[in-house]
């Protein structure tokens, strides 16, 4: 195969219709589409979900659901995989994105309570669980709520 024989692929190149070209071209006078009607008009056609008048199924259904414009998405982590920071360091919602724990803060840092510390640690985080406080202070560490 050379470049100058390359093609496109049979069908996957087709003319455009020419519509109104007279009645010996099988598209004059209505241009294929049809006789009268809203769909033979200029820009004329239905809306999605138009059901000829009929109240629409998506009108028909009830509404459900409701989506809290206030509710606040945490960032989580457990108090077991604080036991990758040194003994009596101070643990910040900065350190655990650099350590790869966290992500995305989202609206703030929440400590839970899953797992076993074996560490004396000073926690920073915007909210605990009362599960995981207790662990911490069990630990001789400190909570702090920013």
């Amino acid at each position: 195969m050379r470049l100058h024989d390359l093609k496109p692929a049979p069908g996957s190149r087709t003319a455009p219709k020419r519509v109104g070209r007279g009645i010996g071209s099988g598209l004059g006078k209505t241009s294929g589409r049809g006789q009268k009607g809203q769909k033979s008009r200029s820009g004329g056609n239905v809306r999605r979900g138009f059901e000829g008048g009929q109240m629409p199924l998506f009108q028909r259904l009830p509404k459900r659901g409701f989506h809290n414009r206030f509710r606040r998405s945490w960032a989580v982590v457990n108090v077991e995989s604080l036991n990758s920071f040194d003994d009596g360091s101070a643990i910040s919602p900065q350190m655990l994105m650099d350590k790869g724990l966290v992500k995305n803060l989202k609206d703030g840092l929440k400590i839970l309570g899953k797992g076993d510390l074996s560490k004396k640690l000073t926690v920073q985080a915007n909210s605990f669980s009362a599960q995981a406080v207790e662990k911490i202070e069990n630990a001789g560490g400190r909570t702090e709520v920013i």
